[in-house]
């Protein structure tokens, strides 16, 4: 099916993303963040094209996990950004840290 498809590319893209554009820590937070949205949407889909009722439960967990996620992001974004002065991931060692 084509929206299959869309999914599938949608969190290729993202990895692509993450892989490559690693410039700055909130373009990686996006990425990891489209990453699990694509994630998100392809299992609240699946037991509707599957007439299963017993993964309905996956995709409400695995957004509170992305919430979960994105708080701890923007929490090591903002205390990164105020120890090192900058958000460019290069500037991050972690022996220093």
């Amino acid at each position: 099916m084509p929206m299959h498809l869309y999914f599938y590319s949608a969190f290729a893209l993202s990895c692509l993303g993450l892989a490559f554009h690693r410039t700055h820590f909130i373009s990686a937070l996006l990425c990891l963040e489209s990453m699990m949205l694509s994630m998100y949407i392809t299992l609240s889909i699946w037991p509707i094209h599957t007439q299963t009722p017993s993964f309905s439960m996956i995709p409400i967990l695995m957004l509170a996990f992305s919430a979960c996620e994105a708080g701890t992001g923007l929490a090591m974004l903002v205390a990164s950004t105020r120890t090192h002065g900058s958000d460019h991931l290069h500037n991050l060692n972690l022996l220093q840290c």
